[in-house]
Parts: C-alpha cells; sequence; structure tokens
C-alpha cells in the first residue's frame, strides 16, 4: 500500500501473534505540534489475512486511497486469517498504545469504527476499555446486550440496514434498546431496503465524521460524564431508501 499510508507491522507478544496495520497522517500534520484526533478503523471479516491492499475496499480506507484528507490520524489493522476482532480486544489496546507513543495524539479524542465484523470488533472494544474512547460508530454489528452498562458513557451513532441478513437489524436494536434504558447516549440510523451493505453509504456521509470529530471526553479520566441525547437524537433516525 502506497503513500499517503504507511504499513507497519506489530509483535504483540512473543508467541508470534502480531498485526500488520496502516497508518495515515493528516494534512498538516508534519505543521504542528497536534495532538491530533485518531480514527481506529476495523474492517469485516473478509478483509483478514495478510494482504494490506484488500484494506481499501471499504471505509475510510477506501476513501483515503481515493484521494480523501480526513481530519484524524486512521489507524487500520488487519485481522490475522485465524482470528476475529473480539479475540483481538487486547492486541488492539497494545496497538493503541504502541502507535500513540509515536504519533502526537489527542487523548480525549480517540474514535472507534467498524463495519460487520468489525463493527462487532467496535462494540466490543469501547466496553471492553470506555475510557479510552470519547466515541464509537459500530456498522452492522452484534454485541451483548450485557455490554451496555459499559458504554453508557460512550456517545454511539451506530447503523444498521434493516435487510440485512448477514447480522440482522435485530442485534443492533437490542443493544441500543439496552442502552436507552440505562439513559447512555446512542443515536441509531436504519436504512431501509438496505442489506449488509449498510457501510458504503455510512461512511460516504459527511456528517459522520462530523459528529465525531465533536465528540470529546473530559480532561479528567476518572470521570466519564458525557451529557444525554438531545430527544431528537434519542429517536431513531430513519434514512429515506
Amino acid at each position: 500500500m502506497s503513500a499517503p499510508f504507511q504499513y507497519r507491522r506489530f509483535a504483540v507478544d512473543d508467541d508470534g501473534n502480531d498485526l500488520g496495520y496502516l497508518l495515515s497522517l493528516p494534512d498538516g500534520y508534519q505543521d504542528g505540534p497536534g495532538p491530533w484526533p485518531l480514527l481506529l478503523f476495523l474492517h469485516g471479516a473478509l478483509e483478514r489475512g495478510e494482504d494490506p491492499a484488500v484494506l481499501a475496499a471499504h471505509g475510510p480506507v477506501r476513501q483515503i486511497a481515493e484521494g480523501a484528507r480526513l481530519p484524524f490520524v486512521v489507524l487500520a489493522p488487519q485481522c490475522p486469517a485465524h482470528s476475529s476482532w473480539v479475540a483481538e480486544l487486547s492486541s488492539l489496546a497494545a496497538l493503541l498504545a504502541e502507535v500513540e507513543r509515536e504519533v502526537r495524539i489527542d487523548p480525549d479524542r480517540r474514535y472507534v469504527t467498524g463495519l460487520s465484523m468489525g463493527g462487532t470488533g467496535s462494540w466490543a472494544l469501547a466496553a471492553r476499555y470506555p475510557r479510552r474512547f470519547a466515541a464509537a460508530v459500530p456498522v452492522c454489528g452484534s454485541w451483548l446486550r450485557e455490554s451496555a452498562p459499559r458504554l453508557t458513557a460512550v456517545p454511539v451513532w451506530t447503523f444498521h440496514g434493516e435487510e440485512d441478513e448477514v447480522i440482522p437489524v435485530s442485534h443492533t436494536e437490542r443493544l441500543v434498546d439496552a442502552l436507552r434504558a440505562l439513559g447512555g447516549p446512542v443515536r441509531f440510523t436504519r436504512y431501509p431496503g438496505v442489506g449488509h451493505d449498510s457501510w458504503t453509504r455510512t461512511y460516504d456521509d459527511p456528517e459522520v465524521y462530523d459528529w465525531l470529530l465533536a465528540q470529546s471526553r473530559p480532561g479528567d479520566p476518572t470521570l466519564r460524564t458525557v451529557p444525554a441525547p438531545t430527544a431528537a437524537a434519542a429517536d431513531n433516525h430513519v434514512e429515506p431508501a
């Protein structure tokens, strides 16, 4: 994968586990001290393996590869073929810490997003490490409704196609319902008539990135208080087919 990406490998442990990843720095990174917001992107199941070129198939990596300039440091790891993102949560946390030792990242503006298997990974990673992320955008993922209490302080905007036959929309509905019952700040956009590919429409929408940039963790890492959503944000947002 050529510029504007750097391709690297991160040794997770001494047992031969590692993660390849792409890193993209935003325009202006070299001109000032920062720090910069970070967007962690988790791909879907079909992009697992050892070929970083396939990461450009979807999401923020595709957009950057096609010439877009996103105002984030974009970190896009590649899941090993034998694994899944849910099995790599600790590895992802270690990778994030490694990148932050070198790159000027704003610790109050870390965001995670992903599609399908990566949407599931986004839910799971935010629930595992809720104090590390200012917001999450899971797309057509699935995770445990029992994780809702760990997510109530993480602003979430989640997306799902109503005709998804791979991961039914009910998987997102049940977690959104659990979050709302606890007063969590969650937005839910449903796409009528859309199947599993709810990610193209989502990542092509500039409002998603604007919303992410508007989210920031409190300066005190021990205090995770986020304003309750407005009435409009609390309602399901249904995109026209």
